[in-house]
């Protein structure tokens, strides 16, 4: 049996290296890593803090001063040949109301915006998210179709409708969001502080003629939502308004924000039957699907209110 020979030792002996030579690398060394690990430690700790920083001034959200405490926002089409006196007469009535109380108004017109392809009607969703642009600092925005007067110059958006106790009041609870037989129905405990968007009924469903909606961020992702292309692409028979049905029922963030009130608070019709008729004192009257007549039934429905809310304002 034949074994290996150990390894030849060399004849030369190794360099003698003092022992705290071989200790100063060392500690060099792990000084530097403490040095990069705190260092990095630090990096990350900066990058930490200026994301949550940053992240914090994306989500800040502008508060509404409420100055102008309510918009006014009114489409005018002047694309269908309606008498020029009865829409001079339309901003006129919304003018002089606004100026009364400090509101604003807004008046876009049919064709300010581009609505691929949809009908025209789909403009007030559209104008309304225009207006809380333009004025980032109101309280409310309110649309009023073109077919209507304000009658009642003494009666205040954010105290005869808005102002919480007021419309805890006026809220109709646990009832069909879409009569007479939707089996969504209105929020049973909705308080008047958190509701966001009012509007009425009339005999055929909601109706969107005349509503409010509390400007800020929620009113910003309910606009969209109606707004959105889904919607407006979609053959809906009455267009925005089978849209508005739609997502009420189909969208229980903006359900639990809506709150449904009497027709006469907000909404009453010329004539009875469409809804709930007008009576002297309410704050609106509406000549509603005046224009499926003619343009001109529209200027003939308005003209025996036209004296009396000029009457009431002259004496207000």
């Amino acid at each position: 049996m034949h074994f290996a020979y150990p390894p030849r030792k060399s004849s030369t002996p190794p360099k003698f290296v003092p022992r705290s030579s071989t200790r100063l690398p060392l500690l060099r060394r792990s000084r530097a890593k403490v040095i990069a690990l705190a260092g990095l430690a630090l990096i990350f700790l900066v990058y930490l803090l200026t994301r949550t920083g940053g992240r914090r001034h994306t989500l800040a959200r502008h508060t509404p001063s409420g100055k102008p405490p309510v918009v006014i926002v009114t489409v005018i089409d002047e694309s269908h040949h309606y008498p020029t006196e009865y829409l001079d007469a339309v901003r006129e009535n919304r003018i002089q109301y606004a100026e009364k109380h400090g509101y604003e108004t807004f008046f876009p017109k049919i064709g300010n915006y581009d609505l691929n392809g949809a009908p025209f009607s789909w403009t007030k969703v559209v104008a309304m998210r225009h207006a809380m642009t333009k004025y980032p600092d109101a309280t409310y925005i309110w649309f009023l179709d073109q077919d209507a007067f304000i009658m009642n110059p003494s009666l205040k958006v954010e105290e005869h409708v808005m102002k919480p106790a007021r419309l805890e009041a006026l809220m109709i609870k646990d009832h069909p969001v879409v009569p007479p037989d939707s089996i969504i129905k209105t929020f049973t405990h909705l308080k008047g502080k958190d509701v966001d968007f009012v509007l009425t009924q009339d005999k055929d469903g909601l109706s969107v003629g005349s509503f409010l909606v509390r400007n800020g961020e929620w009113a910003e992702f309910f606009l969209e939502t109606w707004f959105d292309p889904i919607y407006r692409s979609y053959n809906f028979q009455k267009a925005e308004t089978h849209a508005m049905e739609h997502i009420v029922q189909w969208h229980p963030t903006i359900l639990s924000k809506l709150s449904i009130v009497p027709q006469n608070i907000l909404n009453s019709y010329a004539k009875s039957e469409k809804g709930a008729e007008y009576t002297p004192g309410d704050l609106v009257v509406r000549f509603a699907e005046c224009d499926k007549r003619s343009t001109l039934a529209c200027a003939k429905d308005s003209k025996p209110f036209e004296q009396q809310w000029r009457t009431s304002f002259k004496n207000a």
